[in-house]
């Protein structure tokens, strides 16, 4: 697995983002060039651990075989690295770069060195697939005759559709929205992920068969009743687009929005040629963003390209350590005090990094249109056999000036009118009620998987998700499955 000693020789060096100067004049892609030498000598870094943490358990939710294409890349195979990586992920171009990197988090080599740079290979090892035209569609060599309705094109639905599609049944794939592609189209910043790669994947997806109707909102335009009337089993994969809301005093304000909606105004009018023409744009204005998620970076980021006149952003936690703590031992995730690219660039523009911790909003100030927010510094006491509590530090109070909130404190569970008329049993969260087995709901014939089924996730959980309940949609429908299924043990 990679060469034997290449763990002493090579230090990490992970691939660079392009200048934070340069690249917030654009909304390009922050991920800046690669070479083969250069990650032939990473992939040489990968132990032959005996057992390999990174790819199960507390690592790869998709059980990426990991260091096997890091081996093939090290001898500098890169198609035989590809065919690996597709073996366990369907879309390793959305998660080489979106993904938190829990392999990474889990690696072997991380207990005492620097981890192996498992994400950037991942992401090199498929855009090379693409280059060098590596990746063709595959259409099935039989036709079941059966027929799977998907409601939801994010991650969970696309990787579902295809596993589906690839054993020979008929896949449609329903999206309310305009385009393809669910969080990862609009959700998403173009910068982050390029919405040409997309495009390149839904290519191969339609050309294997699968069908997509798009501007379709189940449980308005269509039910989930005549859903089960046109096919034979139907996947809800709606994801969970409830957001987390903060009602305090104001919050009724104009200039308050949602992060998912100033995220998919920017994207839209990207997209459309014209980044400046979005409803909700930060330009000039004073910008705070309540959430300190991967959601709350990307609306940094955001905000910089269109010009705010000033950025802070609020984080009720405190602030992670630099290195692990005690109670945090390998190979949990690491939960450290990460410097993500918005927090970057925010230091490029403005001198300082945008978050402050510790800190809750009381209320909303301004006549009709948000003017500032009242806040209090806050402590996390621990309480004996319980979760900590939360409480105001006397005195810390302090008002900041606002024109624009964005709220980015994550999600509580899929939205209902999905189901209109349609009783479901959901579990205590508000998510459709379905174990890591069947995928079946309380409905028959109606599954579901992703952050619908198991609450706000990252993307790889959702394609793993979503390769799980295909497996089990074909089982339901044939009596068995040669499809793949991932572990899911966590």
């Amino acid at each position: 697995m990679g060469k034997p000693t290449g763990f002493m020789e090579y230090d990490r060096a992970a691939v660079a983002y392009v200048d934070a100067k340069k690249r917030l004049k654009t909304w390009d892609e922050i991920t800046g060039p690669w070479t083969e030498a250069h990650l032939e000598k990473q992939g040489a870094r990968c132990m032959d651990c005996g057992v390999p943490f990174c790819q199960s358990g507390t690592g790869c939710p998709v059980d990426n075989l990991i260091p096997e294409w890091n081996d093939l890349v090290y001898r500098g195979r890169w198609k035989e690295a590809l065919e690996r990586l597709h073996a366990t992920n369907n879309f390793p171009e959305v998660t080489g770069r979106v993904c938190p990197a829990p392999c990474e988090g889990a690696c072997v080599l991380g207990i005492h060195e620097p981890p192996v740079t498992i994400k950037n290979i991942e992401q090199a090892i498929v855009d090379r697939g693409f280059a060098e035209g590596w990746i063709q569609p595959e259409p099935p060599d039989i036709e079941t005759e059966k027929s799977v309705g998907i409601v939801g094109s994010g991650p969970a639905g696309l990787a579902a559709a295809q596993q589906l599609r690839r054993v020979g049944h008929r896949v449609t794939v329903y999206e309310r929205e305009d385009r393809v592609g669910g969080l990862l189209v609009y959700g998403i910043p173009n910068m982050k992920l390029d919405k040409g790669l997309l495009d390149k994947r839904l290519d191969q997806l339609r050309a294997e068969g699968i069908a997509f109707e798009t501007g379709v909102s189940v449980g308005e335009d269509v039910t989930l009743a005549e859903l089960q009337e046109k096919h034979d089993a139907v996947l809800l994969a709606t994801g969970a687009t409830v957001p987390r809301d903060l009602p305090v005093e104001g919050r009724d304000k104009s200039g308050i929005h949602f992060a998912m909606e100033y995220l998919t105004a920017a994207t839209k009018a990207v997209l459309a040629g014209d980044p400046t023409k979005t409803p909700i744009t930060a330009k000039g204005k004073k910008v705070i963003v309540i959430g300190g998620g991967d959601t709350g970076t990307d609306c940094i980021a955001t905000a910089l390209r269109q010009g705010c006149e000033s950025l802070t952003a609020f984080e009720i936690m405190d602030q992670p350590p630099g290195d692990r703590a005690e109670t945090n031992p390998w190979p949990q995730w690491p939960h450290i005090l990460r410097v993500d690219y918005g927090h970057q660039e925010s230091i490029e523009a403005t001198g300082k990094d945008p978050r402050e911790f510790t800190i809750a909003t009381k209320r909303f100030t301004g006549d009709g249109q948000v003017k500032g927010l009242d806040t209090v510094k806050v402590r996390w006491v621990d309480q004996p056999g319980g979760r900590p509590k939360l409480e105001e530090i006397p005195g810390s109070e302090k008002h900041y000036e606002a024109d624009l909130v964005l709220l980015a404190m994550g999600f509580l569970g899929p939205e209902p009118k999905v189901l209109g008329d349609q009783e479901m049993e959901t579990d205590p969260r508000s998510n459709f009620a379905a174990d890591l087995t069947r995928f079946a709901t309380s409905v028959p014939g109606i599954f579901a998987a992703g952050d619908c089924r198991r609450g706000q996730s990252l993307v790889v959980w959702a394609i793993a998700e979503g390769r799980a309940a295909a497996r089990a949609i074909d089982e339901a429908l044939m009596g068995e499955s040669d499809l793949p299924v991932p572990t899911l043990d966590t």
